[in-house]
C-alpha cells in the first residue's frame, strides 16, 4: 500500500498552441485565476526542440502555472500550432451558490459557446456547461452540500 508521500501527483497541463498568454488573461478576468509563474521560450537554458518551436516564438509561453481556487493548472503555448484542441477534456468547477454558477458560465461564454445553459438538474440545484473561446469545455455546478466550503 502506498503512502501519500509515495503517491503520484496528477497535474493538468493545457496547451493553448500560441494563445497561452491570452488564455491566462482571460482566466484571470473570468475566474479570478492567479498567475503563479511564467517562463518564455527565450528563457529556456537548453536548445529548443527543432520540431516544436517555430521561428519568432521566443516570447511565447514555454511553461506557466495558474491557480484557480485551490487548483493549479499548468499551461503553455505548446508547439505554437495556432489552434488549441481540447477534445475529450472537460474541467469541472464546483462553486458554493447558484448565482456563482450563472456568473462563471456568463464569464466563460464570452467569445465561446454555451453548451447547456445553467439550470436545475437531478444532481445539482444549478449546472451549466460552456466551451470557452479556446474550445476548452467547463462544467460549472453547485456541488453536494458535503463538498461545499
Amino acid at each position: 500500500m502506498s503512502t501519500k508521500q509515495n503517491s503520484p501527483i496528477v497535474h493538468t497541463h493545457l496547451s493553448f498552441e500560441g494563445r497561452c498568454e491570452e488564455a491566462i488573461d482571460f482566466y484571470r478576468q473570468a475566474l479570478g485565476a492567479e498567475l503563479i509563474m511564467m517562463m518564455r521560450f527565450k528563457d529556456n537554458p537548453e536548445p529548443p526542440a527543432a520540431d516544436c518551436q517555430p521561428p519568432a516564438s521566443e516570447n511565447k509561453v514555454m511553461h506557466a502555472r495558474i491557480r484557480i481556487g485551490d487548483t493549479v493548472l499548468m499551461v503553455s503555448d505548446g508547439c505554437c500550432a495556432g489552434k488549441p484542441s481540447f477534445q475529450g477534456l472537460t474541467i469541472s468547477l464546483t462553486v458554493p451558490s447558484e448565482s456563482e454558477v450563472d456568473r462563471l458560465c456568463n464569464a466563460l461564454a464570452n467569445g465561446g459557446q454555451v453548451q447547456m445553459p445553467p439550470a436545475k438538474t437531478f444532481f445539482s440545484p444549478r449546472f451549466g456547461m460552456v466551451a470557452d473561446r479556446f474550445g476548452l469545455v467547463w462544467m460549472v455546478l453547485v456541488g453536494p452540500s458535503e463538498s461545499r466550503h
